[in-house]
């Protein structure tokens, strides 16, 4: 039997099997299963994945990849600091005056720029490269 299989079963009479490889189990899911420092909404993610996605091929591979960068930009950015500078970076393309709030503020230009920066480092230590 896997290992893995083992720390998911819930009869009693394994409880002395289990018992040995508790560790072990806690010890895989703390490796495997680190949240992000900041918590997104599950929307927010999928958004960001499938638009990610949509900017890298549309290959499955790319789901993973721009998964792990979502969770990289969630350990440094909280999520309404991500909302905003987001925003921000989306938006400063917009022509006229109507983009000039996006676009000519030194905060939201700012703003763009660490996004855009983190985004970067984001997406190639999880190995998409553009």
């Amino acid at each position: 039997m896997k290992l893995q299989y083992l720390c998911h079963l819930r009869f009693s009479f394994l409880l002395p099997v289990l018992f040995g490889f508790t560790a072990t189990c806690v010890a895989d899911d703390a490796v495997h299963t680190a949240a992000p420092a900041h918590d997104y909404p599950t929307v927010a993610r999928v958004e960001y994945v499938n638009e990610c996605i949509g900017k890298n091929g549309g290959k499955l591979a790319a789901m993973y990849q721009c998964s792990c960068a979502i969770d990289r930009i969630a350990d440094t950015l909280t999520y309404d600091d991500f909302v905003e500078a987001s925003t921000f970076a989306k938006y400063a393309t917009l022509p006229g005056q109507a983009g000039s709030i996006f676009r000519d503020s030194d905060r939201g230009r700012q703003l763009a720029k660490s996004l855009r920066q983190l985004e970067a480092d984001s997406l190639r230590s999880c190995g998409i490269t553009s």
